[in-house]
């Protein structure tokens, strides 16, 4: 450790410039710290993190619910109220009560299943075959530059609901996250879930 000590302040000696020039001797310093070993066991390549606190109230599971919300949703129909836009015996949508964007929608299978390897083959065709009609209607509805489409399975994997399947489709267009949900950590959406329930609905009346 004194022969690294010994280098690291000769270097920092030969690499001394003249005042104003900081950025050259920050540059130095970081060329050092990726392609010097010595240097690299001493400063080893940073990484970003996020924390937040929050989602440990998730992932120790402090939140209790009272019964399934997809589950209530589907006994109390296709309405506003329950945030179902569709549903047939193996497969159903539902709104995200907390959109990340607008016309954040959900594909869930009908019945109570958590485990994907346990939904039978028509149920999984069934689920399959509404994410793609759903997706058609994001894309004719919202006229959207892309979508995230996705499935977390258990709670481990970041399913915030994980005793009942839930794919995800998020429309998404250029520049929709800016500064403000970054920093303000706040979501400014243009249309309210009723809005977006009736621009929904009328897509999924002629779904069979």
């Amino acid at each position: 450790m004194a022969g690294t000590r010994s280098k690291i302040k000769s270097t920092r000696v030969k690499n001394k410039v003249s005042p104003g020039s900081g950025k050259k001797v920050r540059a130095t310093i970081a060329s050092k710290r990726l392609n010097n070993k010595e240097w690299a066991d001493i400063w080893p390549r940073e990484r970003d993190i996020i924390v937040r606190p929050e989602r440990l109230r998730y992932v120790r599971n402090a939140i209790i619910m009272n019964g399934c919300v997809f589950c209530q949703a589907r006994d109390n129909g296709v309405k506003p109220d329950s945030l179902c836009v569709y549903k047939n015996d193996s497969a159903m949508a539902v709104l995200n009560k907390y959109p990340y964007n607008t016309g954040h929608i959900m594909i869930l299978p009908t019945r109570h299943c958590g485990d994907l390897v346990e939904l039978q083959d028509d149920e999984y065709a069934a689920v399959q075959e509404l994410v793609r009609v759903t997706a058609k209607i994001v894309k004719a509805e919202y006229r959207v530059e892309g979508m995230n489409i996705g499935l977390n399975m258990g709670r481990i994997a970041g399913a915030g609901l994980p005793d009942h399947l839930h794919w995800h489709i998020v429309p998404r267009w250029m520049g929709d996250t800016n500064f403000f949900p970054l920093l303000a950590e706040t979501k400014v959406l243009p249309e309210t879930l009723e809005q977006t329930f009736a621009r929904y609905a009328k897509h999924f009346a002629g779904v069979k």
